[in-house]
């Protein structure tokens, strides 16, 4: 992916029930007049987004600024299209995590000052490789997507992106995906991902056990 400078202050877009990573092209539809405003001021100067999870509690004050989690992810406005009523749909690519160091309230929507998190693994070392596709496989006999995997994995992604892709797409949490957000680079997201899968297979296994019961 070529080098991209991403703004010291983003613009931020908090949501309770999303998570995004780098490399991972999320469709939004904006209704909300904050968030339109947001989206009309992002498409006059530089097109980045910093996306956040909402935290627990966040209902009783959605409409203020209710706590995020302090690490999230930078994106790219790469589409936009306007609506006839005001809203927009967008699509937005994910480039880097983020850790929120400071938030701005002096607009309709939050903005924070942000801090670009290192990304220092490259590869998956060849025993953890093995170990996360012997899982993959298990989770996909059993999970009943071994066709929707199949593809996946026949589309040869670097190892990167593959765990990016899996961690935001697979049926995982909000909490889980924030939990695999937070890992301090490739590999250690990777070990959660394979440990997530492992929960979900022995969930799986357990149910089938009283199945045939």
């Amino acid at each position: 992916m070529q080098s991209t400078i991403i703004p010291q202050i983003l613009p931020l877009f908090p949501l309770p029930d999303v998570v995004l990573f780098p490399r991972i092209y999320l469709p939004l539809h904006i209704f909300e007049p904050r968030y339109r405003e947001l989206v009309r001021d992002v498409r006059a100067g530089d097109p980045y987004i910093g996306m956040a999870l909402l935290k627990e509690g966040w209902e009783s004050d959605y409409r203020g600024n209710p706590p995020i989690y302090p690490v999230g992810c930078a994106g790219r406005i790469v589409e936009v299209e306007s609506l006839p009523d005001g809203k927009y749909n967008l699509v937005l690519h994910g480039l880097r995590r983020i850790r929120m160091l400071e938030e701005f309230h002096d607009r309709s929507y939050r903005q924070a000052w942000v801090e670009v998190l290192e990304e220092p693994d490259v590869a998956l070392p060849p025993p953890l490789r093995e170990a996360f596709f012997r899982v993959l496989e298990e989770y996909a006999a059993l999970s009943g997507n071994r066709k929707v995997m199949d593809r996946i994995l026949k589309a040869n992604l670097e190892e990167r992106v593959l765990v990016h892709t899996l961690s935001f797409g697979l049926g995982f949490t909000p909490l889980e995906k924030q939990f695999l957000l937070e890992a301090e680079g490739l590999n250690q997201q990777c070990k959660r991902l394979i440990d997530l899968l492992q929960f979900q297979i022995a969930e799986r296994r357990a149910r089938l056990g009283k199945l045939t019961q």
